[in-house]
């Protein structure tokens, strides 16, 4: 029997942690004077239709939702740093995520198609070398990505608050009560993370696309769009399945390189900075426990 596990989730932002319940999410930050400070809402409908409950479908639905929501809970982190009063909301902030996607796209889709085809033209390589040296140059590229801006000071910080969320839900599970000294001893690797998803959608992309046959540049550079969201489906449900038999060591072992990969993703949070995590994560069932009553 497949284990049901709370559907919490988390996402780490600028000075703080946004998290999200079935219900309910709840950004907690520091302000610029270290005072805590939360923002609560009620999920939107999407999460109240029968459409979340389809497989496959339910992931793109989760993703982009969440893509949205993080983007707001960026958003509302940044200005209460910077004091300023406006959101990014309405057309803005889906012409600054659709900015967001097209580069994402071009850079670890597009790209290593290109690249593909010059290996297959000037290598003289049959179709099935050209996919696989595509996938390859993908998921280095990915890495490598990752593993770059985890140089950058404002990115090691946020990475922190990263580490945060992801204890704080490991202690909530493990039934520990969320204290920071509690929280701190917690893994700092979670099998439901984003960066888990981004690793498994890349993999599963060398996989089908290294079976196409021989296609010129632009049908190429098409299906890999196209299938975007048929790989994001199937990731999402892969991830769901695995968190839901973590306890198997089969499992275990095969979640290995994502855990792996969120070493680049994570940073040890200070006392300090799990102090917010716990606030979002108390928060947000704060709210969901106000919208049942």
């Amino acid at each position: 029997m497949e284990k049901k596990l709370p559907t919490y989730g988390g996402q780490a932002v600028i000075e703080g942690v946004m998290m999200r319940g079935s219900r309910a999410v709840a950004i907690a930050m520091r302000d610029p004077n270290r005072k805590i400070v939360i923002h609560t809402e009620e999920l939107g409908g999407v999460y109240k239709s029968r459409l979340i409950k389809i497989p496959f479908l339910r992931g793109l639905i989760g993703l982009w939702d969440a893509l949205v929501l993080g983007m707001r809970a960026l958003t509302i982190s940044a200005n209460l740093q910077t004091g300023e009063g406006e959101e990014l909301e309405g057309a803005t902030l889906y012409l600054t995520m659709g900015l967001a996607l097209v580069f994402s796209i071009t850079l670890f889709f597009m790209a290593p198609a290109a690249a593909g085809q010059l290996v297959e033209k000037y290598l003289h390589l049959n179709a099935w070398w050209g996919n696989l040296v595509e996938g390859i140059v993908r998921l280095f590229l990915l890495i490598g990505y990752i593993w770059a801006i985890g140089f950058m000071a404002d990115i090691q910080r946020v990475f922190a608050y990263h580490g945060a969320e992801h204890k704080t839900i490991n202690a909530f599970e493990a039934g520990v009560e969320l204290t920071p000294e509690n929280v701190a001893g917690q893994s700092i690797e979670h099998p439901r993370c984003g960066t888990a998803f981004l690793l498994t959608l890349v993999l599963l992309s060398i996989l089908i696309f290294s079976m196409l046959g021989p296609l010129p540049l632009h049908w190429r550079l098409i299906s890999r769009a196209a299938f975007i969201p048929i790989l994001a489906g199937v990731a999402y449900e892969i991830i769901r399945w695995t968190a839901n038999h973590f306890d198997s060591p089969i499992v275990r072992l095969l979640v290995r390189p994502n855990l792996a990969l969120q070493r680049l993703t994570t940073r040890e949070p200070s006392l300090e900075i799990i102090e917010v995590g716990i606030a979002a994560f108390e928060a947000m069932q704060k709210e969901e426990q106000a919208l049942i009553a």
